[in-house]
């Protein structure tokens, strides 16, 4: 189970910089004399290098339109500009793109021409973070694989406008102004692919609903959420990072077993109410609990088994996997009670 979702999870994280490296090697080796070609085919507001065809570097420069995009490009870098609109025209001849970096502009929903992007039959990564974006921008190239619109302004989610993104894997929104209204029961739908789910730093008051069930890690940080729905977990059932740091969970919020979770390894929720420290899986790796209001731990009530079947160094195979404890910015005080060391046998850092 830890292998498969460390696996997938790399390949979601290493994916850009893996498949950039390959297109890097194979043009290694460009003939000089096909230089002069892509030379005269860059637009002179941008760079692109010899040993390097299929990207296109037009970042930093100031622009406040897209220039022209060669046919051969798939790469193109576009961030740190002035840019408003993103029309049809320079990508007429550019078929081949898979990758859009336009983060760091002053793009608006109405700057977007309609259907402009859907028409990039083969884009996979487009990004759009640090715009001035109010709804998700619609409608989307199907075959997207990461979608990142963190830092906008966004506060809609257009009916259906995931519903036909199966391939997608990445879909970041932290940072925007999403309120509970705007994340409805069919929202992502469609996204049966999910990976990684970013929702951190909106006004979100309560758990979003109808998550994709194939979602590894979601991020809620930074929301004002108090309560998580009984058995809210038993439908992301491979749900292995959850962060609900900087939110307003107390004892009274959390389901009795609401985190007793075996699908989850690293749970995070730091600057929160809790005055006690809610059941634990024997599975769970990392647990982040500093900054709320927890005066002690007993280390035989927060043992996922026994104590006295911790103890049996027969149970070795099945014993509590947390290696990660962190408990500072509350009232506890040292030394760490030796329960605790005998149920989490595989400790290897408490910080308190």
């Amino acid at each position: 189970m830890t292998l498969k979702v460390y696996t997938s999870l790399l390949l979601l994280f290493l994916v850009n910089s893996v498949w950039t490296r390959t297109v890097r090697q194979v043009y290694d080796e460009l003939d000089p004399e096909h230089w002069s070609h892509y030379t005269s085919e860059c637009p002179r507001e941008c760079f692109c290098p010899p040993s390097f065809p299929n990207a296109l570097y037009c970042d930093n420069k100031g622009l406040k339109e897209i220039p022209v995009i060669p046919a051969r490009i798939w790469y193109l870098y576009l961030q740190n500009n002035l840019i408003e609109t993103v029309s049809e025209k320079p990508f007429a001849n550019a078929t081949h793109l898979r990758w859009i970096n336009l983060n760091k502009n002053k793009i608006t929903n109405s700057g977007i021409e309609s259907g402009v992007l859907s028409k990039m039959k083969r884009l996979l990564y487009l990004f759009l973070e640090d715009n001035e974006l109010e709804e998700v921008p619609a409608p989307l190239p199907v075959g997207l694989e990461q979608l990142r619109l963190a830092r906008n302004k966004i506060s809609r989610i257009p009916e259906g406008v995931f519903s036909n993104l199966e391939n997608l894997t990445m879909l970041d929104l932290h940072q925007n102004s999403l309120l509970d209204s705007a994340l409805q029961s069919d929202t992502f739908q469609g996204l049966n692919n999910l990976m990684q789910l970013n929702i951190a730093k909106n006004s979100l008051k309560k758990m979003p609903l109808s998550i994709p069930a194939n979602t590894l890690q979601l991020f809620l940080d930074n929301n004002s959420i108090e309560v998580i729905p009984e058995n809210y977990f038993s439908a992301i059932p491979k749900v292995t990072f959850l962060r609900l740091n900087y939110n307003k969970l107390s004892d009274d919020g959390i389901p009795p077993n609401g985190f007793n979770v075996s699908s989850i390894l690293d749970l995070q929720l730091s600057h929160n109410r809790l005055t006690k420290i809610p059941p634990i899986n024997a599975h769970l790796e990392h647990l982040h609990l500093d900054h709320n209001r927890i005066k002690s731990v007993n280390g035989t009530q927060i043992c996922p088994v026994s104590i006295a079947v911790a103890e049996d160094y027969g149970f070795y195979g099945n014993m509590p996997r947390l290696r990660y404890l962190r408990l500072d910015g509350n009232e506890i005080q040292p030394p760490i009670p030796l329960d605790i060391m005998i149920c989490f046998r595989l400790l290897q850092a408490v910080i308190i």
